[in-house]
């Protein structure tokens, strides 16, 4: 089986989580810089097989766009112009970065990390795969 991959969207970071090949499990991958994100991509696909993309997709409670909902539906298009083959689908990440900071405290992480937003990035995305997961089983 191929992996399924996770992005959690941002104007300076972008955070990746995948599954494992059998789909069981999301892991945080890492977070790189937006503008870096389709080099990113093509490198990671030529060593892995990833069938599917999600893309965390901004909405404000009452389901109105966000600031950052223009900046994902440009990184969608740019997902499709550079991997035509390769489906994305758009997923709710209300709340991710809130329930990321959550669990980074139950972690036990200490304030130094907490402050990294390079780690809440990676395990919004990484919560954002696992959502997707339970969804789908």
């Amino acid at each position: 089986m191929a992996r399924i991959l996770s992005i959690d969207y941002g104007l300076k970071r972008t955070g990746i989580a995948v599954t494992d090949p059998l789909q069981i499990i999301a892991t945080g991958l890492t977070t790189v810089e937006s503008k870096q994100l389709i080099p990113f991509l093509k490198d990671y696909f030529s060593k892995e097989t990833v069938e599917l993309i999600i893309i965390g997709e901004p909405k404000n409670w009452d389901d109105t766009d966000t600031h950052a909902t223009p900046l994902v539906e440009r990184c969608i298009k740019d997902l499709a112009k550079h991997f035509p083959n390769m489906p994305v689908k758009k997923v709710d990440e209300r709340y991710t970065s809130k329930m990321a900071k959550d669990a980074m405290l139950e972690m036990g992480m200490k304030k130094k990390d907490r402050r990294n937003k390079a780690f809440v990035d990676e395990i919004a995305a990484t919560i954002l795969l696992q959502d997707y997961l339970r969804s789908i089983s």
